[in-house]
């Protein structure tokens, strides 16, 4: 089978090139694919199909949401920037290939006997399932390859906040990859493909498997529910509205000064893994479970309304609902893109459950998003009697690949750029 049949350059060009050979076959294989000014296009959900990987915003942000999730925050061992460039793209041709449904290079088997396959193999056979690959900038970064003068300061650090707990293991990062797909083997398998291509320059800090989207994207989906029981994301910013999207999600070329320019199109993503007091949650009245929320458990109308997407009253609400806190109209107008997941990690050796919600959140910038309205939340929402904060990072997510010759990052690292 000749080198375009398999997606990808020969095994032997990629051992003679340490790897560098990714990004050209991988450009070649993308080569011929539309590209969408505003951004990649989605695949009908439950379709299998694949999203557009080329676009003026990465996928896996206003893409509709997928039933799973692989997230990964990585630390960058090399010290050479060439390397780590390189790195970039050979990762940017990787994920164009997988998203795609194709193998990496010259796949799982029929390369050279003595060398390992270029792709670990486990998703051989299986659909795209929708896969998108997003990749994040952490503020550490900016502290190697000379990049200090780049940092946007809408990469802000998260301060402490009340209640946090946080586990420095499950915390920070250089860099992130966030993996969805409706099939959790498909997104096992590219956030274990980056890794196995990064062997040696970056290595896994720590990473958080999900299920269960807690937020939806799509305005005609049904309201996907937590692990309280409760409808989340009622009014999340929709994949279609593009105005809230310009105004609250994406990066303007207004936005900051001259070091912040390559963010233009990108976004700024939070990540924070919150743990669920569940065995106190379950033995909670319904009448104090609905008011915490502000929200009814069965229809999710808010409190006095019929329906779910019936304007709320807040003042009907009690003063510490967590609807009513994190309202909009309670915050200034503060709306930030949620795109969270349900996870269970087995039990914490006292027969308690872990579990919880792994919050993310998209913003325009994190010090007028995330961080005014979680220093609201922290001070004086009810639900913190049963959650907890366990794990956070913060990270740029820069903007989309635009075509087979971009890769992730080209902004940031070339000055030609």
């Amino acid at each position: 089978m000749n080198e375009n049949e398999r997606g990808g350059p020969s095994r032997r060009a990629l051992i003679g090139w340490g790897g560098a050979g990714l990004a050209l076959g991988a450009a070649a294989a993308g080569g011929g694919v539309a590209l969408s000014d505003d951004g990649p296009s989605a695949a009908p959900a439950g379709s299998g199909g694949a999203v557009e990987f080329h676009g003026r915003h990465q996928a896996g942000i206003a893409t509709p949401v997928q039933d799973r999730l692989h997230f990964a925050a990585f630390d960058v061992k090399t010290e050479d920037r060439a390397e780590f460039v390189q790195l970039l793209k050979d990762w940017t041709a990787a994920a164009r290939l997988m998203t795609a449904g194709k193998p990496v290079g010259e796949g799982a088997y029929g390369g050279l006997a003595e060398a390992p396959p270029d792709d670990t193999g486990e998703a051989l056979g299986l659909s795209p399932s929708r896969l998108t690959l997003t990749v994040g900038f952490g503020p550490s970064l900016f502290e190697r390859f000379g990049l200090a003068d780049r940092r946007p300061a809408a990469l802000a650090d998260l301060p402490k906040f009340p209640g946090d707990n946080l586990d420095k293991s499950r915390t920070g990062g250089d860099l992130c990859v966030q993996a969805c797909a409706d099939d959790p083997q498909v997104a096992v398998h590219a956030i274990r493909n980056l890794a196995r291509v990064g062997f040696g320059k970056v290595a896994v800090r720590w990473s958080q498997l999900g299920f269960g989207k807690t937020s939806s994207t799509t305005p005609d989906a049904q309201t996907p529910r937590n692990l309280m029981g409760f409808k989340d994301g009622t009014r999340n910013i929709a994949g279609t509205e593009t105005a809230r999207l310009d105004k609250h999600v994406w990066v303007s070329a207004s936005d900051g000064d001259a070091k912040s320019a390559w963010m233009t199109g990108g976004s700024y993503l939070v990540a924070r893994r919150i743990r669920m007091n569940i065995e106190t949650w379950d033995r909670a009245s319904l009448q104090e479970q609905e008011d915490v929320f502000g929200r009814d458990k069965g229809e999710g109308a808010p409190v006095g309304k019929a329906k779910e997407h019936d304007a709320p009253f807040l003042k009907a609400m009690k003063p510490d609902a967590h609807v009513r806190l994190a309202h909009p109209d309670s915050n200034g107008g503060i709306t930030i893109l949620r795109r969270g997941y349900s996870f269970t990690d087995g039990t914490d050796g006292l027969g308690r459950l872990d579990a919880g919600l792994f919050f993310l959140a998209y913003q325009r910038d994190v010090r007028e998003g995330f961080i005014p309205l979680q220093r609201r939340l922290s001070a004086h929402d009810a639900l913190n009697e049963y959650i907890q904060h366990v794990g956070s990072a913060v990270f740029a997510v820069p903007p989309g690949v635009r075509d087979s010759h971009d890769w992730w990052g080209r902004a940031l690292f070339s000055k030609e750029a």
